[in-house]
């Protein structure tokens, strides 16, 4: 549905886009997250036909966004990161203004807009002011917004940050029922356990590259196989952390509370086998599991910035 080969962007000297390759399957809600200056907004100013590339190709929906630059404005809506300024416009005023640059106009435009403020939960709100609407009803509006076209595609830059706890889980529930209805759905954000619960697909970039790509099923289930692994003792304490010492997959080893926890790099067959050398040394294990991962701590692994990597255990204890 969208596709991006080999693309570059230079601002200056600087590659904010550095050979980015990225795709985004047909009714994915497709999570795009990585650490500020990565290249997110770039990439999406550039898949809305904001910003055209240096190199490569971009297709919305197959049509390029430099050969066919109308086609993709009808193909997508687009929700950007910032409102913007409307003075002395009312709600149904602002909607059925941009109804008018789709040529939409008169019945037709009215039970567009009607529909989509309802969609929206803002049709009580259609003859209030615009800049009198809070930022989350401002946020609701310009979703109505982007929608007014009936776009397949929705491109949305951070449209949850600011917004309440409340109001967030309310614009969470639009974008599941948008899915439902099969559009295909990018968003960028920065609040990462929403998008784990609500995303199908996730694309983490960082450097100007897409580092990871995917499902969001296969990504968590790749993760954990790195994920740190859990070993409850009653018993032979010196021996498990010498067998553990001298495994060439154990990279790591800290003692918390009754658990040894190692960054084990092996496999599902060198956890057995692990497993099976503490039980023939006589070491009485109760508990063998990997720690289950989520959507930060991958993002924390793959970006590798020491000032935003999360600590996989805990600070005050020491490893062996």
């Amino acid at each position: 549905m969208l596709k991006i080969e080999h693309v570059r962007k230079m601002f200056g000297r600087s590659a904010a886009l550095d050979g980015l390759d990225m795709e985004v399957p047909k009714g994915a809600l497709y999570g795009f997250v990585g650490p500020n200056g990565a290249g997110k907004t770039t990439t999406i100013r550039i898949l809305t036909g904001l910003l055209l590339p240096d190199e490569g190709r971009v297709l919305v929906d197959g049509a390029d966004v430099v050969k066919d630059p109308g086609k993709v404005r009808e193909t997508i809506g687009y929700v950007p990161d910032s409102f913007g300024v409307y003075d002395n416009l009312k709600v149904r005023e602002y909607m059925e203004f941009f109804a008018s640059c789709y040529g939409l106009d008169g019945l037709v435009a009215r039970k567009r807009c009607g529909m989509l403020l309802g969609q929206v939960g803002l049709e009580e709100k259609a003859d209030f002011y615009v800049d009198g609407l809070s930022r989350g009803m401002k946020q609701r509006l310009s979703l109505a917004r982007a929608m007014i076209h009936d776009p397949e595609i929705l491109i949305m830059d951070e449209p949850t940050a600011g917004l309440d706890p409340r109001t967030r889980y309310e614009f969470r529930e639009i974008l599941l029922d948008l899915k439902e209805q099969g559009r295909t759905v990018l968003i960028s954000s920065h609040i990462l356990p929403e998008l784990a619960e609500i995303c199908t697909d996730i694309g983490i970039l960082d450097q100007g590259r897409l580092v990871l790509e995917g499902s969001m099923e296969d990504i968590l289930a790749k993760i954990n196989v790195r994920s740190p692994l859990a070993i409850s003792v009653s018993g032979g304490r010196d021996t498990a952390l010498r067998i553990l010492r001298s495994h060439p997959c154990v990279e790591t080893i800290t003692i918390r509370q009754d658990d040894i926890v190692v960054n084990f790099s092996g496999d599902r067959q060198d956890e057995a086998m692990l497993l099976q050398q503490l039980v023939d040394a006589e070491v009485m294990v109760y508990g063998f599991v990997r720690e289950r991962s989520n959507l930060e701590s991958v993002f924390m692994q793959i970006t590798e910035h020491e000032e935003e990597r999360m600590v996989l255990v805990h600070e005050s204890e020491s490893g062996l």
